[in-house]
């Protein structure tokens, strides 16, 4: 009899679903739009009312279009952006909209605990800088401008352990979460200075368990919404950049992935934890394994704002229209919420340089794809740099779709890409999971089977050179454009 798991993910811009059959693979799988709230410049949030209204009709979608029993399904186990912080009640209740990770508004609370924290190497303790992604500031910004918010948070969660809270689990936060919190050791420990310095009682942070730990059982009141049994197992999944990850074969030293999300992701797998100020680390849901990596603040979302300011025009042809531009006509700084690594400026802001009146929409989007491609390539130097020996690269998620972007990324970045075959994301990572941590599949090693590459997409070696030298422009652009940036974040920052 086949043993079926459900993942989950919550995304930036939408909740993908699957339903995976331990010996068949996916079997069915659905999606839903998640609303991103910008109230102000550098502002992200979301509902996560609406993820769970989300996730529930998405479970019972693809259980009855599987026509499957609801004691077929084995486990569920959720993954999502991170580190998103959702400030919730003694009952589990977010008290308001989640916080996304890129959000960029505690600049303050940024240089208040960065003067407070001076003495402390938090790259070496935590494996990541003090950024716009660390909670702390967040908590602090909550303290000062949403104090009875603050005042009655029983516990900061991120948006996959929310999900699996509402459905029944004990609070927690998955060991990634906490990694990249910034509120924790690499070893998983706490740091009370850094908690101090935030105004944060030891008793707000929840207990911090593994990918593939069972966190509870599907309540009651969810199974009647749901469809599925009470008692169902909920599993600890992980990271959405991290699950993508290991969903797309990324194992092996060297392997490494460009993740096309609402934000940008690029990961590579490690035998050692590797730290530096401008990355992040994370652990692989293999034990022993880990995940340096680099999460830019825009991606697909900056594709679809372009798409919205020149009237919802359909991508593919926008695609059609750009792929007759020359490489690099124009150059996109894709700073629109500030930046993550590997510069960790929320400051920053978005540019388009060498405009002229003969500039079409195409050039302007061809630009807005290479921007994205330009900060990957960003990070490989880093890698570079830190002796981090790449091997096979790979590309997934919904910008991997298109078949411009993928060509220019092969050529900005000068390697060979291979794509993921029907490959949902981190969605196919929680349910591989989930079938893990209950025994649906005897082991890590099982999952590799259900990963299928496809061919390489190969760079023209002309375009390399044109974008060689546009990078170097690229670059430069930031550098040059860097001060005024931030001379007009603090001008309109009210």
């Amino acid at each position: 009899m086949s043993a079926y798991t459900i993942g989950v993910d919550i995304g930036t811009t939408g909740t993908k679903t699957v339903l995976f059959d331990a010996d068949r693979g996916i079997v069915g799988q659905t999606s839903r739009p998640s609303t991103l709230f910008s109230d102000h410049p550098g502002w992200a949030e979301a509902d996560p009312d609406q993820w769970l209204a989300n996730v529930i009709s998405s479970i019972t979608e693809v259980v009855t279009g599987a026509g499957i029993a609801a004691s077929d399904v084995k486990a569920i186990a959720t993954t999502g952006m991170v580190p998103a912080v959702i400030a919730i009640d003694t009952d589990g209740r977010p008290l308001r909209r989640a916080i996304l990770q890129n959000d960029a508004r505690a600049t303050g609370e940024i240089r208040t605990l960065a003067t407070a924290l001076a003495g402390i190497d938090l790259v070496a303790l935590t494996g990541a800088a003090l950024t716009q992604q660390s909670v702390a500031p967040t908590a602090l910004w909550l303290q000062r401008n949403e104090p009875d918010i603050a005042s009655h948070t029983a516990h900061f969660v991120g948006s996959y352990d929310w999900l699996l809270i509402a459905l029944g689990a004990a609070p927690h936060v998955e060991k990634n979460w906490a990694l990249e919190s910034g509120l924790f050791t690499i070893g998983g420990q706490p740091v009370d200075a850094v908690m101090a310095a935030a105004g944060i009682a030891p008793a707000v942070l929840p207990p911090v368990l593994q990918p593939g730990e069972v966190a509870g059982a599907l309540s009651a009141q969810m199974a009647e919404r749901t469809g599925l049994a009470a008692g169902t197992p909920l599993v600890v999944g992980g990271a959405d950049h991290v699950l993508s990850a290991f969903a797309a074969g990324v194992e092996e030293h060297g392997d490494w992935l460009v993740k096309l999300g609402g934000a940008g992701d690029i990961l590579v797998a490690s035998d050692d934890p590797i730290v530096d100020g401008r990355l992040y680390l994370d652990a692989h849901p293999v034990p022993g394994r880990w995940l340096p990596n680099g999460c830019m603040a825009t991606s697909g979302s900056l594709i679809r704002w372009f798409q919205s300011i020149v009237g919802g025009e359909d991508l593919l042809r926008l695609d059609d229209e750009a792929q007759r531009c020359r490489p690099a006509q124009v150059l996109c700084l894709p700073y629109f919420l500030g930046e993550k690594s590997p510069l960790h400026d929320p400051d920053l802001r978005g540019v388009y340089a060498g405009l002229h009146l003969g500039t079409t929409r195409a050039d302007l989007y061809r630009s807005t794809l290479e921007a994205i491609a330009f900060g990957f390539r960003h990070h490989v130097e880093v890698f570079a740099e830190l002796g981090i020996e790449l091997g096979r690269a790979s590309v997934t998620n919904g910008g991997s779709k298109s078949t411009l972007w993928k060509q220019i990324h092969a050529e900005v970045l000068g390697v060979p890409l291979y794509p993921v075959v029907d490959h949902p994301g981190a969605s196919l990572g929680a349910a591989l999971i989930a079938a893990v941590g209950v025994g649906a599949l005897a082991g890590w090693d099982q999952c590799r089977r259900f990963i299928v590459l496809g061919d390489p997409v190969l760079p023209d070696p002309d375009n390399v050179a044109a974008y060689d030298a546009a990078y170097r422009e690229w670059r430069a652009l930031a550098d040059a454009t860097a001060g005024i940036s931030h001379s007009i974040a603090e001008r309109t920052r009210q």
